[in-house]
């Protein structure tokens, strides 16, 4: 009697391929008649867009003349890649930021390869001498050519202010965060003004702000880049709304943690460090990496104030007499690069709260 019900099985319509599908597509009426639209509506879509992108398109040629089939002109992104990517860089020059890509991509390799040695000291490189060495390689020094911040473009500027906004905002968006929380009321008052000023304006007018304003307001003689006004900028917008992401992590940690560690004698400082922020920070992941991908988008915005980012510069190149009405191909490739950073982030920003078990 106990081996027959042991070699009962399932129905083979709940196994398999076949039960995922009923499970998941088929279970309902109404879930069966979405199916059934959702499918309807990829095949409207899908085959026309992938004619458009793969099998229609043209990849050969150096001209529009070229462009002949019906789908689109990816000659068009080939000939100007060297300006979607660094702008009016000297391409002479170029080995330096590429010598940077290159020495990001190995420590972040690095980092990212599990259980290997001496990742500390390979993120205190990336947060210390790397950002110095890119300084002197991007604009010169120690013997290398001046190369003007005007001239910087592209891809390659949108990685500069991003990163740079990426990096020290959220610092400054921590320290924020325990000012306004702080119980000295100057401290207090001081932050929440400081967030709530910021996080109270577009960031287009904050760019706005500190190309144009912000120079009336320096001493005679004193005058700071354009690109270092606009990181200033999207570094403290950026910060703004990070302290409230992080404000509302230390809110959702447990009093009886800041009294257990108040008991075993840590100071305010080590109490922060040591078990305050590490539990908070970890619990407020997706909204912080949410935060990072909204910074990577809005560096579209310094277009505004003359800078030409990667967007702004497939606009510039779409004015070029030489290629007009190829516009739709270059905000594709530029939403499609915009994507695969976005969802990059977004996938390690999961495989971190895996990692660090933030649900548990």
């Amino acid at each position: 009697m106990t081996n027959a019900l042991n070699e009962i099985k399932p129905p083979v319509i709940e196994l398999g391929i076949i039960g995922w599908l009923r499970k998941n597509l088929f279970s309902t009426w109404y879930n069966t008649i979405l199916t059934i639209l959702g499918i309807y509506l990829l095949y409207s879509i899908l085959p026309p867009l992938f004619n458009w992108i793969f099998f229609d398109a043209n990849f050969v040629g150096s001209s529009k003349d070229e462009c002949t089939k019906d789908g689109a002109c990816w000659i068009f992104i080939k000939q100007n890649l060297k300006l979607i990517f660094y702008g009016l860089y000297p391409t002479e020059e170029l080995w330096r930021i590429n010598t940077a890509y290159v020495m990001l991509l190995i420590a972040g390799i690095y980092l990212l390869i599990p259980n290997l040695k001496n990742k500390g000291w390979v993120g205190a490189f990336l947060l210390i001498p790397f950002p110095i060495i890119c300084v002197y390689l991007f604009s010169g020094g120690a013997g290398l050519t001046n190369v003007e911040t005007r001239l910087w473009g592209g891809l390659f500027l949108t990685l500069v202010i991003a990163g740079v906004g990426i990096v020290l905002s959220l610092p400054i968006g921590v320290l924020l965060a325990l000012g306004r929380r702080s119980k000295l009321p100057i401290v207090s008052l001081l932050s929440t003004i400081f967030i709530e000023i910021w996080r109270g304006v577009p960031l287009i007018t904050v760019l706005f702000m500190a190309s144009n304003m912000f120079p009336l307001f320096m001493p005679e003689g004193v005058n700071f880049d354009k690109l270092i006004r606009a990181l200033i900028g999207v570094m403290f917008f950026s910060a703004a709304y990070l302290a409230e992401v992080v404000r509302g992590g230390l809110q959702a940690m447990p009093k009886g943690q800041y009294e257990a560690s108040q008991a075993a004698g840590l100071t305010y400082w080590k109490m922060m460090a040591l078990v305050i922020l590490p539990q908070s920070l970890k619990m407020v992941i997706p909204a912080i990496i949410g935060s990072f991908i909204a910074i990577f988008k809005d560096t579209t915005l310094v277009l505004i104030i003359g800078l030409f980012d990667f967007l702004g510069i497939i606009q510039f190149v779409g004015t070029n007499p030489d290629w007009l009405g190829f516009s739709h191909e270059g905000y594709v490739f530029a939403a499609a690069v915009f994507w695969i950073f976005c969802f990059g982030m977004s996938r390690y920003s999961q495989n971190l709260e895996k990692k660090l078990d933030t649900g548990q």
